[in-house]
């Protein structure tokens, strides 16, 4: 028996899609946040499974749609309390790979189609590699239509054995103006007072403080413009299990550097900073890429994964892992305002072409309207 909606054809019953999410890193909560708003504005009913924590984070009830808490696990009464909430649904969409093993657990046996956003890519070594590519192929498989945010996700997808793959754009939420009545020239003067910067380049870098995000690289990078003056500063906004180590070098080597945290005020950061990096080993639609362009900073960021297809020639790419290029690459940039000024309207151009959250809304509900249209002989 083929899978019927009661997505009617004349709009009596609305589309009832559960979006799960699991630990959700900031990029796929903010858009499961955007999806669940725009969907539910166009009349689809929505149901969120999510942990409590990410759903309180995102304002992910907020949205209009109804928020289930299944927390990050693949426990038996996790996968019992996701199995329930997609009970009636028409349609389950999962964004992330663990997101998307769960959610297929909790659909045996039934028809429904499973549809996964994979925003970005694992990375492991050695036993836990075999293991991801067997989780990622177990869920290419499952899906009915797997949607990658960058093109070599969409590859890596085929080659897992996806039946249907497609490009997803992944649109970045409209900025969040920030709550104050000062002048944005007093806002850029306290930003940089407060890190330290106000006479000097300030260089900033956000992200979690990983192995893979090639932070390291950019420590020796600052050692090559040690000698310039005045003294820029490297700024890198963001936590994680690599921080002890960062810490320890800045200290040891009494770098130009500053590990300033997690920070909710990203968007005055990046306003205060005259270059924004991205040293990462491997994006897909980089945040930090996507709000850079967008507030007009030059760039300098790794070619690797969706960055390239994602920046254009908005930016100024070097190869991951190569300290001397990475540095080279800033010092060029902050001795040239006329590269600087062209960067910056390159990326407001670049920027225009992207997808907007509706754009994103509307082409997921045209993959749920594909999947769920009751075939004509049932």
């Amino acid at each position: 028996m083929s899978h019927v909606s009661s997505h009617s054809p004349h709009g009596q019953t609305p589309l009832h899609t559960v979006q799960v999410l699991g630990g959700g890193s900031a990029g796929s909560s903010a858009h499961v946040r955007s999806l669940a708003a725009g969907l539910t504005a166009r009349g689809v009913r929505v149901t969120v499974c999510a942990p409590e924590e990410a759903a309180r984070t995102y304002g992910l009830t907020g949205t209009g749609a109804r928020h289930v808490p299944v927390p990050r696990s693949s426990d038996p009464a996790a996968v019992a309390a996701l199995r329930t909430a997609c009970a009636d649904a028409d349609l389950v969409h999962a964004h992330g790979l663990h997101a998307g093993l769960r959610a297929a657990v909790a659909l045996t046996g039934r028809r429904t189609p499973l549809v996964v956003t994979w925003h970005t890519r694992a990375h492991a070594e050695g036993a836990r590699a075999r293991l991801l590519r067997l989780l990622e192929r177990r869920v290419a498989k499952a899906a009915a239509v797997v949607l990658g945010a960058s093109s070599d996700l969409v590859d890596r997808a085929r080659i897992r054995g996806a039946r249907d793959a497609r490009l997803a754009p992944i649109a970045l939420p409209a900025p969040r103006r920030p709550d104050t009545t000062e002048e944005p020239d007093c806002l850029l003067h306290k930003a940089r007072a407060e890190l330290g910067a106000v006479d000097r380049p300030l260089i900033l870098a956000v992200g979690a403080l990983e192995q893979n995000h090639g932070y390291d690289v950019l420590l020796d990078a600052t050692r090559a413009w040690r000698h310039l003056d005045p003294l820029p500063l490297l700024v890198v906004a963001g936590e994680g299990p690599e921080r002890a180590a960062l810490q320890r070098r800045i200290e040891d080597e009494q770098l130009p550097a500053r590990l300033v945290g997690r920070r909710d005020d990203v968007p005055e950061l990046l306003a205060a900073a005259d270059v924004a990096v991205l040293p990462s080993s491997w994006e897909s639609r980089s945040v930090l890429a996507q709000e850079a362009l967008h507030a007009r900073v030059p760039l300098v960021a790794t070619a690797v994964g969706g960055v390239p297809e994602l920046v254009g020639d908005a930016a100024e790419l070097v190869a991951y892992g190569d300290a001397e290029a990475l540095a080279t690459a800033v010092v060029r940039l902050l001795a040239d305002p006329v590269r600087r000024a062209e960067l910056k309207d390159r990326g407001a151009a670049q920027a225009a072409t992207w997808p907007t959250e509706d754009d994103t809304v509307t082409q997921v509900l045209s993959v749920y309207d594909e999947l769920t249209q009751p075939l004509p002989y049932s």
